[in-house]
């Protein structure tokens, strides 16, 4: 059972061993120097005060892509201000031909990778590990990430206090960026030693520039390769007390129901206890503004994953993670505040601890949940405390907790991640494990065990991966997430890109000898599931289009009879399948991109086939159409069935502080079209009005039949004192 995952992990050690050295791209100056102001600056991307003048410039812009180690083909240089509350971030993006800039969104967190962009992120820790990132495009959206584990995690979801502001004219675009240091963690000292970096994105050449750490085999998000900010004084004595208090009024209308009004007030206290560690006090906390979960037809038999969407849980979800994994988490933050059914559970009060002290990053958070219907009140807890060893690396603990009337469960464990992005100059490699038990009382078998060992080496030329799970018998982690449960799983993955050079159209070939995930029963030792993919073919062009040829081969061993859809079951035995697929995708740079994905081959005991496709339009800058469809044909000897499912969405935004969009899904199998509309107004960075309807219709017997509509609105006010 095990040789063949010691074979492959031998394989890849060997790459390692024979790989050649390289060395971190760094260039001179590595340095750039904060000018502190006394004199006001008008936000407005002009980059006209004479301060930007009399600041000290940097300009050693290096490509990354298309071409490693060559000099930017567009000049841009980058100043920094700051005076008693912000950071001032100037750039000019100087293009010959600004005709051809490519700009077409503009609401929060727009995806960046369609446009031309600038990205800054900056370690105020100084530990060469965590960040804020920064992004914006020539119309002034905004997009932020908090960056940890050196570019390994990266939390999406946060929104930061901050702005910017752009111009465009016949010399290129320019930006200027005001980020409050209230919105900044960083340590008590008299002068501050920041890491930081710089990425400028050229969308019509596909060329991406940056200052310093301009490997292929690493990223801006990697602040190991960053370099410094200097010359910030008088900076340790931040003390922040935030308060945001919110006001939330609706109308909820079911059929055959009167309508009726709903009300509700709360809100959040943020109280820094140190420059780097924050506390939040929440009460009767209110997600009305989230948009709805996009629905999925499930034909396995294994727990379908919902993305967490709670501004509240994604803000710090970073600080919480724990090395089992994906597929076994100890804390997911959805089965707080959610029912099975993903009804709402009123949150009455919660508080959580967030940041980092010293080399000690912290998360704590305990909340109180109300009774419904015949859900029980509910304590919820999780600690998370995570130590910095060695220059990248780390080692942790978690203890997760529920507690009800006569129920506790509980789930501790322990982890530890070795990572260096400087193996032999400039490749990653990563390896580590994690422990965890869980209680429940009330059980015959009331403990568990779950563990992980992995191993990582992704990097431009050679990516490869091993992974050992296991979830034992016991292990239930109420407060948690588990795919399946009572298993072991191996998986090896392994890839070679090549650059070839005489090909002028190709950029980069992809090639996978092998990948598999191999599923057995932790009790039994039988195979649950088998899934491989064999790559003969894959490329990146020079022009953005991406293509992938796959060979699969799958298996599942049904211990049981397996209903799949409606009233056809799969007779429990072993089956063996294989499955063929094509993937094309169009370059996401132009106005108008879109995908294709196509499978067939065979499925349990019969046949399937997936037909599936998006298309994109970027309208213009403030109106962007999206629509993506998939169809399953399913033949068994049970039955024959067909699954729908259809998204479309439109966003539009009238500026950068005020957005929304319209969401539509409907799928044959819940035969129910629900509809999100959605707007967001920020009066003020940190202050945000949303406009909220939801719809869901009964599509059944080919009628739209009105089950139910709600009206919301909510405003949330942000105070500093």
């Amino acid at each position: 059972m095990f040789s063949p995952f010691r074979t492959i992990i031998s394989f890849g050690l060997l790459f390692l061993f024979f790989a050649g050295e390289a060395f971190a791209q760094h260039s001179q100056p590595d340095t750039i120097h904060a000018l502190p102001i006394h004199q006001p600056i008008t936000l407005d991307g002009r980059l006209n005060e004479p301060a930007w003048q009399q600041a000290r410039k940097i300009s050693n812009f290096t490509q990354r892509e298309l071409h490693e180690g060559r000099p930017a083909t567009e000049r841009t240089d980058v100043a920094v201000l700051y005076d008693t509350k912000n950071l001032y971030v100037g750039v000019w993006c100087y293009d010959d031909h600004p005709d051809k800039i490519v700009a077409s969104q503009m609401k929060r967190d727009f995806n960046y990778g369609t446009d031309d962009n600038f990205q800054i992120v900056i370690d105020t820790y100084g530990d060469r590990r965590n960040g804020y990132l920064f992004i914006t495009n020539p119309n002034a959206a905004r997009a932020d990430i908090l960056v940890s584990q050196n570019g390994q995690s990266n939390n999406r979801d946060w929104n930061g206090v901050w702005n910017v502001k752009t111009t465009r004219t016949a010399r290129g675009w320019f930006a200027e960026f005001e980020i409050p240091f209230s919105s900044l963690r960083f340590a008590k000292g008299g002068t501050q030693i920041w890491g930081i970096n710089f990425e400028r994105n050229i969308r019509r050449k596909r060329e991406q520039d940056d200052w310093q750490g301009w490997s292929r085999n690493s990223s801006i998000r990697q602040v190991s390769n960053a370099g410094y900010l200097v010359g910030i004084k008088g900076k340790g004595k931040t003390s922040l007390i935030e308060l945001k208090p919110y006001g939330i009024t609706g109308l909820q209308m079911n059929k055959d129901k009167k309508p009726h009004f709903t009300w509700n007030v709360g809100g959040d206290v943020n109280y820094l206890i140190t420059p780097t560690l924050k506390m939040n006090l929440t009460i009767n906390t209110d997600f009305a503004q989230v948009e709805s979960d996009r629905m999925q037809v499930n034909l396995t038999r294994f727990s379908l994953y919902y993305p967490e969407k709670r501004e509240f849980f994604l803000e710090g979800k970073n600080y919480f993670n724990f090395g089992l994994g994906h597929s076994t988490q100890p804390f997911y933050s959805r089965r707080i505040g959610l029912a099975p059914d993903n009804s709402i559970v009123p949150i009455i009060a919660g508080i959580r601890v967030m940041g980092k002290t010293g080399n000690t990053s912290v998360g704590a958070m305990n909340i109180e949940t109300a009774g419904k219907d015949t859900l029980a009140t509910a304590n919820y807890s999780v600690v998370r405390v995570k130590q910095d060893v060695f220059k990248e690396s780390s080692v942790g603990v978690i203890a997760v907790s529920k507690l009800e009337p006569g129920h506790q469960n509980f789930v501790y464990g322990a982890d530890f991640t070795y990572s260096n992005s400087h193996f032999k100059g400039n490749k990653n490699i990563s390896f580590g494990g994690a422990l965890a038990q869980s209680y429940t009382s009330g059980r015959k078998q009331k403990t568990g065990l779950a563990s992980r060992l992995f191993f990582d080496y992704p990097n431009d030329f050679i990516e490869f991966s091993a992974i050992w799970d296991r979830s034992g018998e016991g292990f239930n982690p109420e407060v948690g997430f588990q795919r399946r449960s009572a298993y072991q799983m191996f998986n090896a993955d392994f890839r070679i890109k090549p650059r070839p050079k005489k090909i002028r159209w190709l950029q980069q070939l992809i090639f996978k000898p092998f990948d598999f995930n191999y599923y057995i029963d932790d009790v039994t030792h039988k195979m649950q599931s088998f899934w491989s993919e064999f790559r003969p073919l894959g490329f990146i062009t020079r022009s953005g289009e991406y293509f992938e040829f796959n060979i699969q081969r799958k298996a599942e061993n049904l211990t049981e009879d397996f209903n799949i859809y409606d009233d056809i079951i799969v007779p429990k035995g072993e089956y063996w399948f294989t499955d063929w697929e094509l993937q094309f995708s169009t370059y996401d740079g132009r106005k108008v991109y879109g995908n294709f994905f196509s499978n067939w081959g065979g499925f349990y005991n019969g046949s399937r086939t997936v037909l599936a496709g998006s298309i994109n339009w970027q309208i213009s800058k403030h109106l962007r159409f999206s629509s993506d469809y998939q169809q399953q044909h399913v033949y068994l000897p049970g039955g024959n069935f067909i699954v729908h499912e259809l998204g479309s969405r439109i966003d539009f935004a009238v500026n950068p502080d005020l957005f929304g969009s319209m969401f539509a899904q409907w799928n044959n199998q819940e035969q129910e079209m629900l509809l999100n509309f959605r707007v967001n107004w920020i009066p003020t960075p940190g202050t945000n009005l949303y406009f909220v309807v939801n719809q869901g219709y009964d599509t059944e017997q080919h009628k739209f039949d009105a089950k139910y509509t709600t009206i919301q609105v909510k405003f949330v006010w942000r105070f500093v004192m």
